[in-house]
């Protein structure tokens, strides 16, 4: 693979024929020259950029890596079912084993499918609840990636209006509902209105939240219930990390559907849409159709299995709690002592920055890249990040907050 570095900076070359310059738009660099402009290589908790830079990585590909790059049980059922094939034209085993057992760790899984992105599978739930329920509305709560795009005024479009909604045509943008985050008042308009026509209720986790979250879960449980819609959970962030089986299980509280991705696998790609087996079963009419070539691809399934395992046997999720909460606080006490006003909450396996000024987050931010830390805005932790690796985390970023305080 081609990866020195030439004249053309990697940003530049990318620009030329991609929009944003990557596939992923929360991918593309926005802090450069100390923010990297490629990755090339990972292992563990540590990543290393085209110029030959190692740093201690808070990204972990966006969520999904959660054992550790180049894990070896992965990598080890990768390469064997490498050698029996990818891809084939009748279901394999795997897709049938895999699904076993996602079904025996998620609380309310009674049936599972397979896609590959968060977005399709997140379309696919939408789908089915308005197949299941005959209904059309959609009420959508916190990012649901690039489906929110759907939803006049989400946190993608926050300015929009129904009648400009940037591609999405207002007759189908008029159908989709965003609502923030424990906005009661709100939701209790959409339901004066619509309440009869709702068919579902789309929540993902808001991360600084997510430790106080039960209680408006139960709202929303109750809510559905009383309109008879249904409930939907996005976990692509807080499944396998949260929990094994994300905000169901943390909260004891069952949706009707879920979606579940990013770490399930270990960075392959694999997305899961799950739930009761009675809302999942329009599936089986031939009138609804969710379909993808490369829903039982092997290699991402057999990912998925040895991840699986490893969280199940090895209980990664406690070793995430563990080394996420020393992460947060160990740097919320040295944002506190700098008076920087940053800090991050949430839980500890996906604490979020929030601060008074971004312009101070934005100067640590490119601070501790200089210094060897790669952050988001979202902090993940992977299983792989020892003691001895968050403590040196901590010293580069009182090193990180000191340049940003003579600054």
């Amino acid at each position: 693979m081609h990866t020195e570095r030439t004249a053309t900076s990697w940003r530049e070359r990318a620009l030329e024929v991609m929009p944003v310059g990557s596939s992923t738009n929360s991918k593309a660099p926005m802090l450069l020259p100390d923010e990297p402009e490629v990755i090339i290589r990972g292992r563990g908790c540590r990543v290393w950029d085209d110029r030959g830079r190692e740093f201690l990585d808070y990204r972990n590909a966006l969520g999904p890596v959660t054992l550790g790059y180049a894990d070896p049980r992965v990598d080890t059922a990768i390469r064997a079912q490498l050698d029996d094939g990818i891809l084939f034209g009748h279901p394999h085993p795997l897709e049938t084993t895999t699904a076993e057992l996602f079904c025996s760790l998620v609380p309310g899984a009674e049936a599972a499918r397979f896609l590959k992105t968060g977005g399709e599978a997140l379309a696919a739930v939408v789908r089915i609840a308005r197949a299941y329920t005959g209904r059309d509305h959609v009420v959508q709560i916190g990012y649901n990636g690039w489906l929110n795009s759907l939803a006049a005024g989400s946190r993608v479009l926050p300015a929009a209006t129904s009648a400009s909604v940037a591609g999405v045509p207002a007759a189908l943008a008029a159908l989709h509902h965003a609502v923030e985050w424990e906005d009661r008042g709100t939701l209790d308009a959409v339901f004066a209105e619509y309440g009869s026509d709702v068919a579902l209720i789309l929540v993902a986790a808001d991360y600084p939240s997510i430790p106080d979250a039960d209680d408006f879960y139960r709202h929303l449980r109750e809510l559905a219930d009383r309109h008879g819609a249904l409930l939907a959970y996005d976990e692509m962030v807080t499944g396998f990390r949260v929990a094994l089986g994300g905000m169901a299980e943390a909260t004891g509280i069952l949706p009707d559907l879920s979606v579940f991705g990013k770490g399930v696998a270990n960075g392959m790609p694999l997305s899961v849409y799950c739930g009761r087996r009675e809302v999942l079963a329009v599936l089986d009419r031939g009138d609804v159709v969710v379909s993808s070539t490369y829903g039982g691809e092997t290699l991402s399934l057999a990912a998925a299995t040895a991840t699986m395992t490893a969280m199940r046997d090895d209980d990664v999720i406690a070793r995430l709690h563990a080394t996420g909460t020393a992460l947060r606080d160990g740097l919320n006490a040295i944002f506190g002592s700098a008076g920087l006003g940053i800090r991050l909450r949430g839980h500890p396996a996906c604490p979020q920055f929030v601060a008074d000024d971004e312009s101070a987050l934005s100067a640590f931010l490119r601070a501790a890249f200089r210094n060897g830390l790669s952050f988001y805005r979202v902090v993940y932790v992977n299983a792989a990040h020892t003691d001895a690796d968050i403590d040196e985390t901590l010293r580069r970023a009182v090193a990180a907050v000191e340049e940003v305080r003579r600054a």
